[in-house]
């Protein structure tokens, strides 16, 4: 049975947070379900496509979550449960979410794929998918590894002042700035933080909690001031500040291409835990119609 739902109810989180664990114990690696959005559900467009059990309607055989981050590219994730594979609930899934991704006016969907999945790039390229990136997903399960430090760089949450600056920081960084970072300036396990040298902005980075689990994102320093070691003085900061708040585990992506992050992460303590597959899917089909 299909449902679709703009934020889970505590029901609804303890059933994905059960597939989750049932779907991991099968696969290994981890799957990105970003539970910071899922537990701050309740927009204004669907973010969840369900499929429950007929015989059981109390448990859940699929989930596939729609994250766009205030971005016009939006990304699917999601899971079927090991047991009821290969009866089409993944593709029923995907055919249910790719109307959403119209409507919520996208220009890029990309289907993120575990790179062990043979069933989900079968999926993908059985609607058309071709690969347009893929990330590795890094872990830090403990303390990060010491190196040196400049006592005059600090690591502190941004104000609504401070929004300019990252803003800029952001842009050097990537192609797109999302549209909804004020939202992290209030929220307690969302923080939009600011690495200043001297007092000077010289980097950013957003960093979450959902329990015991920390996640860093967007995290970006001035080019004019990399090559210096800030960047990697950042990054310990912020897995420490983390980790004083109650993680045990932090994680972050990184793209497989990008040889240079990479080898900061690592250089703090971060290890590989899996491979994602980014898979671009067409939005509208040769007759015009959204998602089919």
């Amino acid at each position: 049975m299909l449902e679709l739902t703009r934020g889970l109810s505590p029901t609804g989180l303890k059933a994905v947070a059960e597939l989750e664990r049932r779907t991991v114990a099968t696969d290994g690696g981890r799957l990105k379900l970003e539970w910071g959005a899922l537990n701050t559900g309740g927009g204004r467009d669907v973010q969840e496509v369900l499929w429950w059990d007929e015989r059981d309607n109390a448990k859940l055989l699929g989930f596939l979550g729609v994250y766009s981050f205030g971005s016009p590219t939006i990304e699917l994730a999601g899971m079927v449960d090991p047991t009821a594979r290969r009866r089409g609930i993944g593709a029923a899934l995907l055919e249910a979410a790719m109307p959403l991704c119209a409507q919520q006016n996208a220009t890029q969907v990309l289907l993120v794929v575990p790179r062990a999945s043979t069933a989900g790039r079968e999926l993908a390229l059985s609607r058309g998918g071709t690969l347009d990136h893929s990330e590795h997903a890094l872990v830090l399960p403990g303390e990060p590894l010491t190196g040196q430090d400049d006592p005059t760089l600090t690591l502190r949450p941004a104000t609504a002042e401070d929004l300019p600056e990252v803003y800029r920081l952001l842009a050097s960084a990537f192609d797109w700035v999302p549209k909804d970072l004020a939202r992290s300036l209030d929220a307690p396990d969302d923080l939009l933080m600011l690495a200043e040298l001297a007092g000077q902005p010289v980097g950013t980075l957003r960093l979450t909690r959902d329990g015991d689990h920390g996640r860093i994102y967007g995290f970006a320093v001035d080019p004019a001031f990399q090559g210096r070691g800030i960047g990697r003085a950042a990054l310990r900061r912020a897995c420490q500040k983390l980790r004083q708040d109650g993680a045990k585990v932090v994680g972050l992506e990184v793209a497989v291409d990008n040889e240079r992050a990479l080898g900061l992460y690592t250089s703090v303590g971060f290890s590989e835990e899996t491979t994602e597959d980014y898979f671009a899917l067409p939005l509208t089909d040769e007759a015009g119609h959204a998602g089919q």
